[in-house]
């Protein structure tokens, strides 16, 4: 595993978005560096014992009563984690479609200042071999869809491994944000509207019945909620109609 030699100098926060977790969230948190500072996890109302098996494994754990979402989940996340003064914040999946060992990839660009926001991407490193055809297609899609509109070049735009410095989710109003998936893309528009830097770290991804991706249908759906976010940032961009998750 890579480690930073800067990372003991810097006050890292992961945060673990739940939901029907119990059965791999050991697995996970074991494997985040012992560097990371705070773990919290954040169960958006499981029907299993998520919380009582992070509770017991010492992780910070906050109980939402009721399922809320993806995005309300990512709410929670960053509200808690900015209460401990990070420097960085990274969101990885308790359900063990991401890696953690990929974690020291995120930590060291952070500190080298490669950019504000950093994704995980599956497709810098083959790690799309699991990748379901359609979500490949789709994702790939919308991604360019992203660099055109944005003019970035990321590899991966509906990423769930990402990692944020401190000042991004401070200036950012994320609380706008929907409660469901359309959460992380306008995240990313809000990043660049807002002046901030995207770079991309190859990550793998692993599929398993139990992960919280959307299905096929609940993809189309983002896909077209996709596309309405980027239409609504060039309407504001031209002055034409204002987005409000774009207002600070």
């Amino acid at each position: 595993m890579m480690k930073s030699k800067q990372s003991k100098d810097n006050k890292i926060t992961v945060v673990l978005p739940a939901y029907n977790a119990e059965r791999t969230i050991e697995k996970v948190f074991k494997g985040i560096p012992k560097e990371i500072s705070k773990v919290i996890l954040v169960d958006d109302g499981s029907k299993d014992n998520t919380a009582a098996v992070s509770k017991k494994l010492g992780i910070k754990t906050i109980v939402h009563k009721k399922n809320s979402g993806y995005g309300a989940n990512q709410k929670t996340c960053y509200k808690e984690a900015l209460k401990y003064d990070p420097d960085f914040v990274i969101m990885l999946h308790p359900d063990g479609q991401y890696d953690p060992n990929d974690l020291p990839l995120f930590i060291k660009s952070l500190e080298d200042k490669k950019g504000d926001v950093i994704l995980g991407s599956r497709f810098l490193s083959h790690g799309d071999k699991n990748t379901p055809f359609y979500k490949s297609i789709s994702i790939r899609g919308i991604t360019l869809l992203f660099n055109l509109v944005l003019g970035t070049n990321l590899s991966e735009a509906n990423t769930g491994y990402r990692g944020y410095t401190r000042q991004v989710l401070e200036k950012i109003p994320f609380q706008k944000n929907g409660n469901g998936y359309i959460f992380d893309p306008q995240f990313l528009i809000q990043a660049i509207y807002f002046g901030f830097k995207i770079y991309d770290v190859p990550v793998s991804k692993a599929y398993n019945p139990e992960g919280i991706s959307p299905n096929f249908s609940k993809s189309v759906e983002h896909g077209i909620e996709n596309l309405r976010l980027l239409l609504e940032y060039i309407l504001h961009k031209l002055k034409f109609k204002k987005a409000d998750f774009l207002i600070p």
